[in-house]
């Protein structure tokens, strides 16, 4: 409770202001309701927004699993093999700096415009790759030096090192990028069905689509409320997985 009260508090500090602000200065509700017709509209929308959220979810969970074999595997693979190292990361950096607005049309005819949540999944995915990749290629190359040259005095295997010593070593950092690509994976869910051009999905993204088109401002924002809780509860799901590994290490 000490951790989540003054969140709590703040939060409620900021809606009470939020609320007598609009109510005070009569804000007209199509620039900016209050939080009550925010909540009124998240009720009234609650099944309707709890299948988007889903479908946002789903896609989210799909592109973080992808991008932590890809990511996770690709950094283990170039670990044993420094010229292989120089050879991938420029190309993991340049999918990194590369907008997924940019390279979502091509998805999208790869995929196919009868598979949009396919091209969802992989955008999503290449938003999310690079932390995992750095983050455990990173990790593997935090080894102690002490504990490396005594491995080469025992003459151990690339292999034999690798698990031994690299992987242990690894997994603080590991985790973190995995907490990083989870909020990653859902902000590139999101943008990926805004760019899309497609309904097809029938996720949050569209939601706030068809309530920005129709200026149904609290709509829109109801739809962002969902958003945020699924965000803040797969930052904590991560965050419960971390505590976990690091109390059975310790």
């Amino acid at each position: 409770m000490t951790r989540l009260l003054p969140p709590i508090l703040l939060t409620a500090a900021i809606l009470l202001g939020w609320e007598i602000a609009c109510r005070m200065l009569q804000v007209p509700p199509w620039f900016l309701p209050p939080p009550s017709a925010v909540a009124t509209a998240l009720i009234a929308r609650a099944p309707l927004l709890a299948a988007s959220a889903g479908a946002t979810f789903w896609m989210a969970l799909q592109a973080l699993f992808l991008a932590t074999v890809l990511g996770g595997g690709l950094a283990l693979a170039v670990s044993l093999s420094r010229p292989a190292e120089q050879a991938v990361r420029p190309l993991a950096v340049a999918l990194q700096v590369t907008p997924v607005v940019a390279i979502a049309p091509l998805v999208m005819i790869w995929a196919g415009l009868d598979n949009a949540d396919r091209a969802v999944v992989a955008l999503a995915a290449a938003v999310a790759f690079f932390p995992l990749f750095s983050g455990v290629l990173t990790g593997l190359k935090s080894a102690d030096p002490d504990l490396e040259r005594l491995f080469d005095l025992y003459g151990a295997t690339p292999v034999q090192r690798l698990i031994r010593l690299r992987l242990p070593t690894a997994l603080p950092f590991m985790l973190e990028g995995l907490r990083v690509a989870a909020g990653l994976a859902v902000i590139g869910a999101v943008v990926a069905e805004f760019v899309s051009g497609s309904g097809a999905t029938q996720g949050l993204a569209w939601r706030l689509l068809e309530a920005g088109n129709r200026l149904r401002t609290a709509d829109m924002l109801a739809a962002l409320t969902c958003l945020m809780i699924m965000g803040l509860l797969l930052n904590a799901a991560v965050g419960l997985l971390e505590r976990a590994v690091r109390r059975r290490l310790s």
